[in-house]
């Protein structure tokens, strides 16, 4: 029982320890009104405006048929590295009932005209030998005949083209689809045995494939109305890039939209950024990221924590409180000139001096 009652003591002596503390604090922030002070310092100011976006590839290839049909073979993955002209897919022909009947009827129509145009020639040839029949009428009978052997070619063209998705003159090369540009696979949208729509004049086409130049990116974001106008060509910025948390990228505006969007309520202008070369980080196409475009930077300046000036005569006047050194006696208010701020500290022109004292009031109480 001895050691219980030694324990109880001892908790007790520590919660009356704890109480006379916190009651000296309250009263010593009771005398001087709970205000706190902080030191002006040297440090660096970075007015700057802030960029949301992608990193990119500057431009991206879209792969597409000019064939109808189902996807035979797929010849890459996702990451491949290709050149320009490398076989990406081979098409089977697909048609439709339908699509075959009215190519074989096309062929058929047209082996009729031309079967009869030939005989009218022939005759027309005959005639002229004879005598009977004029030149001129002979030459019209020709242009028919040779017109109807186009049509008749045509007609047995689509149909093998229908049917076969190829023509046999070409040696297939209509069914493989090649890359239209030197880069890296970054999608692909099909895989063997899925149909394919054709691109053309008045229908966009299937997607396959989206191919890219990873050697050549650009971030690619978006900036709000009110720092666009602060922004120029050529302005020095830094990408933090959301999945290399400990990389910087550097680089610089080179673009700015001249006609702003709306976005979920929101006036953004697009902007691009060349990134420097020579970085050493690895980059992928669509990495989310920030860029700090900077507008002003300035080194090895006086500095204060913003939230401690006070603006009056309409923002043209900055104030600071100074501690006049006796509890009882209010701080006194000093105007100072004010320089670039980045929204948390602010530059001190004049009116103080490193190592000065600036009050801090408490936060007020919301009663």
């Amino acid at each position: 029982m001895s050691r219980l009652w030694k324990i109880l003591l001892l908790l007790i002596i520590l919660a009356a320890l704890s109480a006379g503390a916190y009651a000296y604090v309250r009263s010593s922030q009771k005398k001087d009104g709970g205000l706190k002070q902080v030191e002006v310092t040297q440090g660096t100011i970075v007015e700057k405006a802030v960029a949301v976006g992608q990193i990119q590839p500057r431009q991206k290839f879209q792969v597409k048929s000019k064939i109808s049909g189902i996807v035979r073979r797929t010849l890459v993955q996702v990451g491949d590295t290709v050149k320009a002209g490398d076989a990406l897919f081979e098409i089977a022909a697909d048609p439709t009932p339908l699509e075959v009947t009215e190519v074989d009827r096309s062929v058929d129509s047209a082996e009729a005209s031309f079967r009869r145009a030939e005989s009218d020639y022939q005759r027309a040839t005959e005639l002229s030998r004879n005598g009977v029949l004029p030149k001129s009428d002979v030459d019209q009978k020709k242009e028919a005949y040779e017109l109807a052997r186009v049509a008749l070619t045509r007609a047995q063209q689509n149909r093998e083209l229908t049917r076969k998705g190829r023509l046999a003159s070409t040696g297939g090369q209509e069914s493989i689809i090649r890359a239209p540009a030197a880069g890296t696979v970054l999608s692909r949208s099909v895989n063997e045995g899925d149909p394919i729509v054709p691109l053309t004049s008045y229908q966009p086409g299937t997607e396959m494939a989206t191919i890219a130049d990873m050697s050549d990116l650009i971030f690619k974001g978006t900036v709000d109305e009110i720092d666009v106008g602060k922004l120029s060509v050529g302005m020095t910025t830094r990408i933090k890039v959301g999945a290399l948390p400990t990389d910087v990228v550097t680089g610089r505006v080179s673009r700015i939209a001249p006609q702003a969007q709306q976005k979920e309520g929101a006036t953004l202008f697009d902007v691009e950024i060349e990134l420097d070369a020579g970085q050493k980080i690895t980059l992928r196409a669509g990495y989310s990221a920030n860029a700090d475009v900077i507008i002003r930077e300035k080194k090895d300046v006086l500095v204060l924590p913003e939230r401690l000036v006070s603006f009056d005569d309409g923002g043209k006047k900055a104030f600071v409180e100074l501690p006049s050194g006796d509890p009882k006696i209010e701080p006194k208010k000093v105007e100072i000139k004010t320089g670039i701020s980045d929204g948390l500290n602010i530059e001190i022109l004049s009116g103080l001096k490193k190592g000065d004292k600036v009050v801090e009031r408490p936060p007020k109480e919301i009663s």
